[in-house]
């Protein structure tokens, strides 16, 4: 029996890594940071969504030696010139809170008739020594107010285009086919593959 290929994704955020794992093919073995008993807080100081997940990619393949994915994920919204963007999780503030960060975006929205906003992942693997990225992108708008429960983040006020319902609305499998970490990790996915992997 081949052994597993074993493959860090530099994550703490469970949510993310439920919806990662759900994707993967089974000959991947998917260790969390906690599984390589990764305690730190790993630096995020790029101000570009690419260069924050290549920076995590990279931070865990030197200092632990595993072979290594990382996202990172910005909601961009038209109005407010790309706003929050690569700040998304730390909008409102420092302490990364959800709640505090959707009652700013839509204080900002107050006033704006277009409420268009894309989601964007970048995620960026460290493989046999090389890196690579992949990304995915969720065009959709900013609801006046908060609807369902299940998601994360921005979830309960974006709604993607063609859909009625927010991301928070969904179940985990359909908002996966659609969303924004679905489709960079679909393509992830496909590049395992075809390597074989």
């Amino acid at each position: 029996m081949t052994e597993k290929v074993k493959l860090v994704f530099a994550t703490n955020n469970l949510n993310k890594l439920k919806e990662i794992k759900a994707l993967l093919p089974d000959s991947l073995e998917l260790l969390s940071l906690q599984d390589i008993a990764c305690q730190e807080d790993i630096p995020e100081t790029s101000d570009t969504i690419e260069g924050n997940a290549i920076q995590k990619a990279r931070y865990v393949k030197e200092k632990y030696g595993y072979d290594c994915f990382a996202d990172d994920t910005g909601l961009e919204v038209e109005a407010l010139n790309g706003a929050p963007g690569v700040y998304s999780a730390r909008y409102a503030g420092e302490e990364k809170n959800n709640e505090a960060n959707i009652d700013k975006l839509l204080k900002e929205l107050n006033d704006k008739n277009n409420r268009k906003a894309r989601f964007k992942t970048v995620i960026a693997l460290v493989l046999d020594g090389k890196e690579h990225s992949f990304e995915g992108i969720c065009e959709g708008e900013i609801l006046k107010k908060r609807a369902g429960e299940k998601g994360f983040g921005y979830d309960s006020v974006f709604q993607p285009d063609g859909h009625s319902r927010t991301f928070a609305e969904m179940d985990l499998e359909e908002k996966s086919r659609i969303s924004h970490r679905g489709r960079a990790t679909q393509k992830l996915v496909v590049f395992l593959s075809q390597n074989k992997y």
